[in-house]
């Protein structure tokens, strides 16, 4: 037996749907039931009130009130013949014919009918309590009698000149009247109550319409889902994460992004108004992107635009968010490369080292077959004056002018290399003749980061530069401290200076060079002295422009201060001391 698929609940915009129908409905009828109710009362009110003023007539008129002393005043009470004849009969049926009241009654002082529209209750004792007129005391009432459910009332028939009660007048208007009249008056009332409806199942269509646009045809089951994934997600990652809605606010400011860029939560601030860098503002404005209108237009290109901010290097990269056709925003994704970047001019560095190393091999290989040699045919003076001549310059000889005054390993052994690739290029590096390290360096990487981008720098402008003696000088000094020694760098080159009209702050923006050639995104050009200075300002020291140069040499002078980068400080040796030392 095949089994019925299970019925599937409806939605959750259903349901809305439905609950505001039955409520528009249920309001309708309350409010069209309220107002029949009343209007009923209303009129029944109205048709008391007329039955009064009808019964005061009558009971007041001289003649009624004679005739009914008189009949009041013989024993018993007079054939119904009698009565239907009788000037009271045709009085009761004027005022009733003439107001159009379902009857008009009127009995002696007993309640026995001397009147009534039906000529066989003459006679008779009336079907509801007359007490309260016969007492004296006007009443209206709403009762079913012996013609049906009216509205009515009772009046005292005072005798005349003595004012003692001696009947009563009851004139009723028939409620069927009164139901007639009310729903004479309740079709405008039901109409409008149409209208109401049909308004309210018009809105409660809209309404739908518009939570399903507002929650992308999502379940608040769904909703609730993708916001703890959204948490999760957002709050998990390492990248920051910028969400900008459709009408120009940040609606996701991640816990990454306010990590990378330094700020507080942006969220729900105007993206234009927002203090990020404006480069990040150009990627999501039409036709202004990074990488052109493949950016601007929520393409898939793959390429990203690299800034300094809050002391960090950032990839950045922005994607035009689309759910089906309709447009979400965008959203800018921040990594970050810092680490990345000290760690590549770190492992440059070990690689020219190693380059130069590898260059000097074989120079240290001859240097021991030529000792070899001497040791070999007896000459062991020349082989003693040999070996003082390499303790003196040293095993290995980089191409490095006065490197001796670099007292530092790291720093000579760094130097040297950096002295290979200047050689290759026809770039001389020397060391200035003012350089004094006392200590050891203790921050080698921050030391290559800062150093080597100085001496990349330096070394590119002398090869670009006009003069023909192509030179970069560079002057190490270390302050010793209580808590680390401070290193100042000065690097000097003999190329063309900063151009005219350059700002000297300019040249530490990110994305500044002077290399020839458009700067490929993402390549890492540009961000050289930008993130030295950034790394010198983390520990509190600085890089700045002492000389912005001349064209045609020298050239721009820029100086580094990287404090607690070395440690020890031994008593100050002069040159020719350390010298002595070397030769023994």
């Amino acid at each position: 037996m095949q089994r019925s698929a299970p019925l599937q609940p409806l939605r959750f915009s259903t349901q809305t749907l439905l609950l505001q129908l039955a409520v528009v409905l249920l309001v309708v009828l309350l409010s069209t039931s309220v107002h029949a109710w009343l209007t009923y009362d209303r009129v029944g009110s109205d048709a008391e009130n007329q039955a009064l003023t009808l019964a005061r007539t009558v009971a007041s008129d001289p003649e009624v009130r004679a005739d009914v002393l008189a009949i009041s005043g013989q024993p018993g009470t007079p054939p119904a013949a009698e009565l239907l004849a009788g000037p009271l009969q045709a009085s009761a049926e004027a005022a009733r014919t003439r107001t159009g009241a379902l009857f008009v009654v009127i009995t002696d002082e007993t309640g026995i009918r001397l009147a009534h529209p039906d000529p066989q209750r003459l006679g008779e004792k009336v079907s509801t309590d007359p007490s309260e007129a016969l007492s004296g005391q006007e009443v209206t009432t709403r009762n079913t009698g012996t013609l049906g459910p009216s509205a009515g009332a009772k009046v005292p028939v005072y005798a005349p000149g003595t004012g003692a009660v001696v009947g009563e007048v009851s004139v009723g208007y028939s409620m069927e009247t009164v139901a007639q009249s009310v729903a004479r008056d309740i079709g405008p009332v039901a109409l409008t109550a149409a209208g109401a409806l049909l308004a309210g199942v018009l809105g409660s269509f809209l309404l739908r319409r518009r939570l399903q646009r507002l929650t992308l045809g999502l379940e608040p089951e769904e909703i609730s889902t993708l916001v703890h994934d959204q948490v999760a997600v957002l709050q998990g990652v390492d990248d920051g994460v910028i969400g900008v809605s459709a009408d120009g606010r940040i609606s996701v400011f991640n816990a990454a992004a306010q990590r990378l860029l330094g700020l507080p939560d942006l969220s729900g601030s105007r993206w234009e108004d927002a203090p990020v860098p404006e480069q990040l503002k150009s990627l999501t404005r039409p036709g202004t992107g990074v990488a052109g209108p493949a950016v601007a237009t929520g393409g898939s290109n793959q390429d990203a635009l690299e800034l300094v901010a809050g002391g960090r290097v950032l990839v950045v990269n922005a994607r035009k968010a689309l759910h089906r056709r309709e447009d979400l925003g965008w959203v800018v994704m921040l990594r970050d490369r810092t680490e990345l970047q000290e760690l590549t001019r770190q492992l440059d560095a070990v690689g020219t080292m190693s380059t130069a190393l590898r260059a000097q091999r074989h120079e240290f290989a001859n240097q021991l077959h030529t000792l070899a040699g001497f040791l070999g045919i007896g000459q062991h003076q020349e082989a003693r004056d040999y070996l003082a001549g390499l303790a003196a310059t040293g095993p290995l000889k980089f191409p490095v002018d006065q490197a001796e005054l670099l007292q530092d390993p790291y720093l000579q052994a760094f130097v040297g290399a950096k002295g290979v690739e200047a050689d290759e290029r026809g770039v001389a590096l020397r060391i200035g003749p003012e350089t004094l390290v006392r200590g050891q360096v203790t921050e080698a990487q921050d030391v290559t980061t800062v150093l080597g981008n100085l001496l990349d720098n330096a070394v590119n402008a002398a090869v670009a530069g006009s003069s023909t003696d192509r030179w970069v000088e560079l002057e190490v000094l270390d302050e010793p401290g209580d808590d680390g020694g401070t290193l100042h760098v000065v690097v000097a080159d003999s190329g063309d200076g900063l151009a005219e009209g350059t700002d000297t702050e300019a040249v530490f923006a990110e994305g500044f060079t002077t290399a020839s050639g458009p700067v490929r995104a993402g390549g890492g050009q540009g961000f050289g002295l930008a993130l030295a200075r950034q790394l010198a300002r983390r520990r509190g020291g600085d890089v700045k422009v002492l000389d912005r140069g001349a064209r045609g040499g020298p050239g721009a002078v820029f100086m580094a201060t990287l404090p607690h980068t070395t440690a020890g400080s031994p008593a100050t040796k002069t040159t020719g001391e350390a010298g002595k030392e070397k030769n023994g």
